[in-house]
């Protein structure tokens, strides 16, 4: 295939997109081709990727191993419905029932985090026979009208008519001023609050375990356990979105292994595919029995899909990724955590999920505008970073699990060239 260039891309996506779709850079480069922890441009030059498309290429682009075996089903078989009896879909499930955590076990298939988010939330719904919602400020779950309804960031609230009766906001467990234990007393108070006055009306809190557009926010240890603890008061159950954190991207197969807490409903997606489309929602036998309304997704658990993220877990599993991204994550850490700036106000997150929080210490320049300086840089020196958090302004490392410490050496040289530069 011949490549037309960035401008040109641009161009007709001015002529053909949306005015919503945005893009990273100034001078963004055209991507033309993928292998593991490196992407390439029209011009054959070599990023090393440090953001795996937002948590998705956990096993890296275009993955030798992984692609023959969605190459060779899609050869086989490409698409029916869950009409039609097919091998990868109940493979991958029994495969899923062994790796989730507590005793959930049923799992539902979709094509995106909106949908498997939206399908969770209804699933709360029918078992409770409630319809309200709680969820925390700085959360993102979605694009579809109830996922956005429950989401926390205001950037993402794109429908200013959203209904608010029935979602009850409660802040998150973190602030750069007061820290993380007061902002934690803080947000369990307001949810007794919320508990006390509409807890019968409720039927489901949602939580990321950590959060990732928020701006990589690590909870408390205790945090998630103390919620549990309050909800089952009310027979309230909890959704936690995995949709960023799944499949080993911070140190454990799933992020709310970090907090010793079993939910009751748990929705995946992104790196399971590792590229291809599909997302999950999987709950207990208890749970799952009230979903029994004829209920299906085209696409969700196609066999493509299956079969490639049957691929994803043994591949995780075969390569010891969970343990890699625990270990190169520390290292990570440790190397950002070196670096010696007036910009950076504070490093983040776990496993390869870090995140570094930029402030401005100049009267000319806004945190957010340096951020973009920084992805700037990077970018032209060959290393591809991304950003989140509330205003933007957050610098997130996220790369595939399979990046070396020679990687994270030259990403961090690079990074301190471009903040002595700013």
């Amino acid at each position: 295939m011949s490549h037309i260039g960035p401008d040109a891309i641009l161009s007709k996506r001015k002529s053909y997109f949306y005015p919503a779709t945005y893009h990273f850079y100034k001078n963004p480069p055209q991507i033309v081709s993928g292998s593991m922890q490196y992407l390439y441009d029209h011009n054959g030059k070599k990023y090393t990727d440090f953001f795996a498309g937002v948590s998705v290429m956990n096993c890296g682009h275009s993955n030798p191993e992984i692609l023959q075996d969605t190459i060779d089903q899609l050869s086989q078989l490409q698409h029916t419905t869950t009409l039609y009896l097919t091998q990868p879909m109940v493979e991958l499930a029994e495969r899923l029932a062994a790796v989730l955590p507590g005793d959930i076990k049923r799992t539902f298939f979709c094509v995106t985090g909106s949908e498997a988010n939206e399908g969770a939330m209804a699933l709360a719904r029918l078992h409770t026979g409630k319809s309200g919602f709680i969820a925390l400020t700085g959360g993102l779950h979605g694009r579809t009208y109830l996922a956005m309804s429950v989401t926390g960031l205001p950037m993402w609230r794109i429908d200013d008519n959203l209904n608010k009766e029935k979602v009850f906001f409660i802040d998150r467990p973190y602030s750069a001023e007061t820290g993380y234990e007061a902002a934690m007393a803080k947000s369990l108070a307001q949810l007794d609050a919320v508990l006390e006055a509409h807890g019968s009306e409720i039927c489901a809190m949602l939580a990321e375990p950590i959060q990732g557009n928020g701006g990589i926010i690590k909870y408390p240890g205790n945090y998630l356990n103390e919620v549990k603890t309050r909800l089952e008061k009310y027979g309230v159950l909890l959704i936690v979105d995995e949709v960023q954190t799944g499949y080993g991207r911070t140190g454990k197969m799933f992020a709310i292994e970090h907090y010793d807490v079993v939910p009751d409903i748990m929705v995946t997606a992104k790196a399971l595919g590792n590229g291809i489309p599909i997302s999950t929602f999987s709950t207990t036998d208890a749970i799952a029995a009230s979903f029994n309304r004829s209920s299906a997704s085209t696409f969700g658990g196609n066999p493509v899909a299956a079969r490639t993220a049957v691929s994803v877990l043994n591949y995780i599993e075969k390569h010891d990724l969970v343990r890699k991204a625990d270990e190169l994550g520390k290292y990570l850490r440790e190397k950002l955590e070196q670096l010696s700036s007036d910009f950076i106000q504070e490093i983040r997150g776990c496993g390869l999920m870090l995140g570094m929080q930029i402030q401005s210490p100049r009267l000319d320049l806004t945190s957010a505008e340096i951020t973009d300086m920084i992805l700037e840089g990077m970018k032209d020196r060959d290393f591809l970073v991304g950003k989140n958090g509330w205003n933007r302004d957050v610098v997130a490392f996220q790369p595939p699990l399979v990046i070396s410490k020679e990687d994270i050496d030259a990403m961090t040289s690079a990074l301190s060239e471009v903040l002595r530069l700013l």
